[in-house]
C-alpha cells in the first residue's frame, strides 16, 4: 500500500513540476532562434536631398546692435552661400527579407520621400534597393534588391494564434546601433493607433527608434508582426512597443507585390458604433452592429442600403462594431458579390452587394437636398431650440440650396443632447429615422416615440456635412 502511495505522490510531484514548467514557458536561450533568423534581417539606410532657402534680414531699427550681425549673417549664408546648397539627410529603419528572390519588407515611414535606399545585411554586404509600393494606411512598404545568389529569408506566421503571454523576439537597428536583439512577450492584442486598418500586438521587447519595419518573431522564428511605434515620453523604449498584425501584412504585401499598390473592398456608407441608447431607440435587443449615417453614391447605394439601416453581418460574418467592418470590408476582394445582413424599421433583410474598390472611391458625400422655402418656425424641445431652414440659414451655415431639416440655434448646457455634443450650427435632418423639416414634424416624432414606449429618440445631425446618430432620451408629458 505504501509503496502504491509513493507511485502516486511520485506521478502527482511529476505532473506538476510539468505544468509548472509549461506554465512558465521561459526558454532557456533565445540564442538558436536569433543565430536561424538574423542572416534574413536587415538594416535600411535612405537618403533624401533636402532643399535648403534663405530669408529676408528680419527688420531692425535704425543703428540696433543686431543690424550688422544679422546683415554679416546673410551675406555668407544667403542666396547663393554655401548653405543654400541641397543637402543630403539620411535616415535608419530595419526591415526583413520575405524572398530568396530579394523581397523586403519594412514600414513606409522609413523610405517614404527617399532618393536612395540601401540595405545591409546581417553578412556585411550592401546593396540598393528599389520601391515596388507602398501602403500608408497600414505602414507598410515592399523593397526588391537584386542579388547573384538566393537570399536568406523568413516566413509570416499566423498573428492571430499569438496569445497574450506568448514570448516574442524583435530584431532591427536601433538608433542606428546596428543588427540587435531583443525579448519580451505579447502584452496585448488587437490595438489601434490612428488607422482604419490598425490591428497592432502590443509588446514589452525593447523597440527603438530604428527598430521601425523590422520584424517581430515567434518562438518558432515565423513573423508575426512589423514592430511599428512605441509608446514614450521620451523617444526611448518605456516596455510598450506595437507591431502590425502578420495577418493584415501579408494581405498588404501580396497585393504590393501584386500590382504595386492595395486594391481593397469598398462600401460605400458612413457608419457609427451603435450605443445603447441608440439600440433601445431603434428596439434592438443588443447594441452591436454599424450605423449607417449617409449613403453617398456607390455599391452600397445601388444595393437598397438606406441611411438609418444597421449592418448586423456582412459576408457572412457578424458585424460587432464599426472597426470590425472596415477592416473585414476592406480585406474583401474588390468585385466580390456578397451578403449584407442589415436591420431596418424592426425586421431584417439581406442584400447583395457588389464591392467596389476603395482606393477608386470618391470622398465627397452629397448632402441632403428639397427642402422648400417657408417662413421660420421655432421650438424648444428635447434641450435644443429648433429653426425650420430658410435661405438666410443654408448661407450662414455654408449649405448647398435646397438643403433641408432642422437647424439647432441653441442647446441648453444641462441638457443631454449638449452632453452628447450638439451645439448650435448642427442641421437636424431625421428623427426616428424619418426626414424633418419643421419643428412640428420633429414633436410629432417624440410624440410617436412616446407612444411606442421608446426611452428615446434617434436623430441624424449633420455638422458641415458630416452626419451622426444621436438618441435623446424622450421626456413624458
Amino acid at each position: 500500500m505504501r509503496a502504491l502511495w509513493a507511485l502516486i505522490l511520485g506521478a502527482a510531484l511529476v505532473i506538476a513540476q510539468t505544468l509548472q514548467a509549461d506554465a512558465r514557458g521561459a526558454p532557456e536561450s533565445f540564442a538558436d532562434l536569433a543565430e536561424q533568423v538574423s542572416p534574413s534581417v536587415v538594416n535600411i539606410t535612405t537618403t533624401t536631398t533636402v532643399a535648403t532657402r534663405g530669408g529676408p534680414i528680419p527688420e531692425l531699427p535704425e543703428g540696433s546692435p543686431f543690424e550688422d550681425f544679422f546683415r554679416d549673417f546673410m551675406d555668407r549664408n544667403g542666396p547663393g552661400g554655401p548653405d543654400q546648397a541641397p543637402r543630403r539627410s539620411q535616415a535608419l529603419g530595419s526591415g526583413f527579407v520575405i524572398s530568396e528572390d530579394g523581397y523586403i519588407v519594412t514600414n513606409n515611414h522609413v523610405i517614404e520621400g527617399a532618393d536612395e535606399i540601401s540595405v545591409e545585411f546581417f553578412s556585411g554586404t550592401i546593396l540598393d534597393a528599389e520601391i515596388v509600393g507602398t501602403d500608408p494606411n497600414t505602414d507598410i512598404a515592399l523593397l526588391k534588391v537584386e542579388a547573384d545568389t538566393a537570399l536568406p529569408h523568413v516566413s509570416f506566421g499566423d498573428s492571430e494564434a499569438a496569445r497574450v503571454g506568448n514570448w516574442v523576439m524583435a530584431m532591427g537597428n536601433p538608433l542606428g546601433q546596428g543588427f540587435s536583439v531583443s525579448a519580451g512577450i505579447v502584452s496585448a492584442r488587437g490595438r489601434a493607433l490612428s488607422g482604419q486598418y490598425d490591428d497592432y500586438i502590443q509588446t514589452d521587447a525593447a523597440i527603438n527608434r530604428g527598430n521601425s519595419g523590422g520584424p517581430l518573431f515567434n518562438m518558432d522564428g515565423e513573423v508575426i508582426g512589423v514592430n511599428t511605434a512605441i509608446l514614450s515620453p521620451n523617444g526611448g523604449s518605456i516596455g510598450i512597443g506595437f507591431a502590425m498584425a502578420s495577418n493584415v501584412v501579408t494581405r498588404v504585401v501580396d497585393q504590393l507585390q501584386q500590382y504595386g499598390e492595395t486594391r481593397r473592398g469598398w462600401l460605400g456608407v458612413r457608419i457609427q458604433d451603435v450605443g445603447e441608447d441608440i439600440a433601445e431607440s431603434l428596439g434592438l435587443e443588443e447594441a452591436r452592429g454599424a450605423l449607417v449615417t449617409d449613403v453617398p453614391e456607390g455599391p452600397a447605394a445601388e444595393a437598397g442600403v438606406e441611411s438609418g439601416d444597421v449592418i448586423l453581418s456582412f459576408d457572412g460574418a457578424d458585424v460587432d462594431d464599426t472597426r470590425g467592418l472596415v477592416r473585414r470590408v476592406g480585406n474583401t476582394e474588390v468585385g466580390k458579390v456578397v451578403r449584407m445582413t442589415v436591420y431596418r424599421d424592426g425586421e431584417t433583410r439581406t442584400l447583395k452587394i457588389t464591392l467596389g474598390r476603395r482606393e477608386e472611391a470618391e470622398g465627397p458625400v452629397p448632402a441632403a437636398a428639397g427642402a422648400d422655402e417657408a417662413e421660420p418656425d421655432e421650438s424648444d424641445v428635447l434641450g435644443v431650440s429648433v429653426s425650420s431652414m430658410t435661405e438666410e440659414l443654408r448661407n450662414q451655415l455654408g449649405l448647398p440650396s435646397g438643403s433641408d431639416g432642422l437647424v439647432v440655434t441653441d442647446v441648453d448646457e444641462m441638457s443631454e443632447a449638449y452632453e452628447k455634443g450638439v451645439r448650435a450650427g448642427d442641421v437636424i435632418t431625421e428623427a426616428g429615422q424619418q426626414k424633418v423639416a419643421t419643428p412640428d414634424e420633429l414633436e410629432a416624432r417624440i410624440d410617436e416615440a412616446r407612444e411606442a414606449g421608446r426611452k428615446s429618440l434617434l436623430l441624424l445631425v449633420r455638422r458641415e456635412g458630416s452626419p451622426r446618430f444621436v438618441a435623446l432620451p424622450v421626456d413624458e408629458g
